[in-house]
This record gives C-alpha cells, sequence and structure tokens, in this order.
C-alpha cells in the first residue's frame, strides 16, 4: 500500500493578527504550517483598541475561538461632545470594541506553540516550480509550497518582490492611548462609559471607546478607554521631529512608547486641555503611556507572486477611520484559505482569484477611508476641503462602521 502524500506546506512570516489568522484557517484545513515572526520577543501586549466587524468574527469562528463573551466590550450607541463637555449629539449603532492583546492573545493561544518561531527575520525569498524557500537573518531557512507575507506594513516580503509599493503620508498622526476607566472622574465615567465618544476640534479629530482592561478584564471597574486623537504634523517641518526619540534617534513611523521625549507629550497634554472636550481632554491626561503613529495609506498593485501572497497591512494598509484594519485582515485569510480548498489546493490555481478578490476589497476600503480622511489631509496641506466630514453627524454616522465594499 503507497504511503500517503504529506500535506502541504505554508510558509507564514509574520506572526501578528493577520498571520495568525491565515496560519490557523491553513492548520486547520490540513497544511503543515510554519509561522515565522521576526521580533526576537513576544509581540502580546502591544497596540491599542480594535473595531470588530463580520469577518473578524467568521475567522474566529472558524478557528475554533468562541466569540460569546470575553472578546470585548459591547456598546449601544455614540455620542458628541463639544468644546464645553456638552452633548452635540447621540446616535444608536451597537458594536463590540476590543484591543489588539486580547486579539493576540486568543489566537496565539490556538495555535501550537512549536509551530511559532520568534526572531526569524525574513531576508531573502526564493522561488521555482517545485515550492519556496525563506531564508532568515538568523541563518535559518525554510522551504514550502506556500509562502504568505503577512508581515505589516513595512513589510520584508512586499519588499523584495515589489518594491515600488511602498507606504504614502497622509499629513497626520494619530496619538493613541489607553486610561483606565478607575482612574476617570464620576462625571466623565458617566458620559464616557459605555459608549464611542467623539471630539471635533479645529483641524483635528478625537474619538474613543471602552474596551478591556488589564489582564483583558471586561468587567466594569477594570475596562479602560482607548482614544485616538489625530492631528496634524507636515512631513518636514514637524514629523521628524516627532519621530525623534529621547536619545536622538529618528524613526520612521512611529516610536516605542517609552522612548517619546517627555516634551513631546508634555505639549500634547496641554493641546488636549485648550481643545479638546473636558471628557477627552481628562482621558489623555490619565492616559499613564500615550503613543502616536504616523498615518499612512498603501496600495498593492497585486497580491499573487507565484507561490506568494500578500496578506493583511502587507498587502493595503487604510487608514484608521475605517475601523477595517483587523478585520480585512481576517476576510484575507479567510479568502485565501477557502481558494485554496476549492482549487484542492492548487497553490498556482487558487492565488490569482485571491489576489482578484482582495485587490478589489482593498481598494475599495483605502478609497473610503481616504474619503473620511480627506478633512484631516487638507488641513494639513493648508486647506479647508471636506469639511462636510467634519460634523458630529458626519462622524458618529460614518466612522468605523460597518458596511459593504
Amino acid at each position: 500500500m503507497a504511503a500517503a502524500a504529506p500535506p502541504p506546506r505554508a510558509l507564514v512570516i509574520g506572526g501578528s493578527l493577520g498571520g495568525l489568522f491565515a496560519a490557523s484557517l491553513l492548520l486547520r484545513a490540513g497544511w503543515d504550517v510554519e509561522v515565522f515572526e521576526q521580533s526576537a520577543t513576544p509581540l502580546a501586549g502591544r497596540g491599542a483598541g480594535i473595531i470588530t466587524h463580520p469577518d473578524l468574527f467568521a475567522a474566529l469562528e472558524r478557528i475554533g475561538i468562541a466569540t460569546a463573551e470575553g472578546i470585548g466590550v459591547d456598546i449601544e450607541g455614540r455620542v458628541a461632545f463639544g468644546r464645553d463637555g456638552a452633548v452635540l449629539g447621540t446616535l444608536p449603532v451597537r458594536q463590540c470594541l476590543t484591543t489588539w492583546g486580547r486579539l493576540h492573545e486568543l489566537l496565539l493561544a490556538a495555535f501550537p506553540a512549536e509551530r511559532y518561531h520568534l526572531g526569524h527575520a525574513c531576508h531573502r525569498i526564493e522561488r521555482d516550480t517545485g515550492g519556496v524557500t525563506a531564508h532568515f537573518a538568523n541563518g535559518a531557512s525554510a522551504c514550502g509550497d506556500l509562502l504568505v507575507g503577512a508581515d505589516g506594513i513595512r513589510s520584508a516580503v512586499r519588499a523584495q518582490l515589489a518594491p515600488e509599493t511602498a507606504p504614502r503620508y497622509a499629513g497626520y498622526i494619530a496619538w493613541r492611548g489607553l486610561a483606565d476607566e478607575n482612574a476617570l472622574t464620576p462625571q466623565t465615567h458617566r458620559d464616557l462609559f459605555p459608549k464611542f465618544a467623539f471630539s471635533l476640534a479645529p483641524r483635528e479629530h478625537m474619538l474613543g471607546y471602552p474596551v478591556a482592561g488589564f489582564g483583558h478584564s471586561t468587567r466594569a471597574g477594570e475596562r479602560a478607554f482607548n482614544f485616538v486623537w489625530y492631528r496634524p504634523a507636515h512631513a518636514q517641518r514637524e514629523l521628524p521631529g516627532l519621530c525623534t526619540d529621547i536619545h536622538g534617534r529618528r524613526h520612521d513611523m512611529a516610536i516605542p512608547p517609552p522612548l517619546i521625549r517627555p516634551e513631546v507629550i508634555t505639549a500634547m497634554r496641554a493641546a488636549a486641555r485648550e481643545q479638546l472636550s473636558p471628557q477627552f481632554a481628562e482621558v489623555v491626561e490619565r492616559t499613564k503611556q500615550p503613543f502616536f503613529q504616523a498615518i499612512f495609506d498603501l496600495e498593492s498593485a497585486r497580491l499573487d507572486f507565484g507561490r506568494i501572497a500578500l496578506l493583511g497591512d502587507a498587502a493595503f494598509v487604510a487608514r484608521p477611520h475605517v475601523g477595517m484594519g483587523v478585520s480585512k485582515a481576517a476576510g484575507d485569510a479567510l479568502a485565501l484559505a477557502a481558494l485554496l480548498r476549492e482549487s484542492g489546493n492548487d497553490v498556482a490555481s487558487a492565488l490569482p482569484r485571491y489576489s482578484a478578490q482582495r485587490l478589489r476589497f482593498g481598494r475599495a476600503v483605502v478609497a473610503h477611508a481616504r474619503e473620511l480622511g480627506a478633512y484631516l489631509e487638507a488641513c494639513a496641506a493648508g486647506g479647508t476641503a471636506a469639511t462636510e466630514r467634519h460634523t458630529p453627524e458626519a462622524v458618529m454616522r460614518d466612522i468605523a462602521v460597518t458596511r459593504a465594499f
């Protein structure tokens, strides 16, 4: 009796959420899967708030992760505050809001630890008709039938295959952070919990919502309030200074939070007191370690490179206004696994179909995110276009809501 053929083998480059979605779905479909993450230390605990959408829940359920409870904080409505703290409007919108750390913890627990490798930075890829080989900076290498590039906006995989595809700075940054709910005054707590809240300053845009707190607890009294504050930062005049750390080293898109210069945070807190509603100014003040990220667009022209597929932020990065980054990565992983299954694991047949399907989706999401950020981009460039996007009604209706693309 002939021996059974070995299962097809997949190499997933990138051990964050997109990589774990892809790896877990392929593993459940019968693939032999290994994940290679460039960081030498565990990623758990990085990141902040996440908006959930149907694709995210579909991927979790397909992997076998229960979503009935413990994923995040449920809210039923939105509220916009004026500069004086008065309510400018409300809108009933039901959502579940979670954190990067909680999702990563769940996905990592569901994936075999012996198949997840830290300290493996991919620096070279070789392809031929028989397979694909990844070479790592630590001297290791791995061979497979499929390689999934899920290594984020700075993707080393994409840089080797499509070096012309690069992030485009949008002209503004997002300050982010988490404030423990028990650190807030009773009045601010009543105003913000459990709501998705907004505060619109001239040329700027602040939003926030409750998420799981320390230890990923969603119990009342143990949650946190996550904020995202969009502020213009000129590419030449302001961004270099913001991205220079306490040691004088210049960073590209963001700085590890402990390395942000104290005077930068002091200036940011002062601006919050001057420009934001009192509720949000307090949240910023009570956040122990705020951090920021420069806002970029990224669009790939193709996602299929023979035996290699791009996925998640390695493929497309939409501005956070749509709240779709993690759900889009989950959708990419679902589509890849489904198309491989339909093709009988014929990589050459499945990947062009995957590319065509997810290119359409990624382009639509990026375009919509640009529309939502048009006012902020115009302000960063010294203009006043798209002011219709900067009203309480518009932001409550359009920002980070589930919609068809």
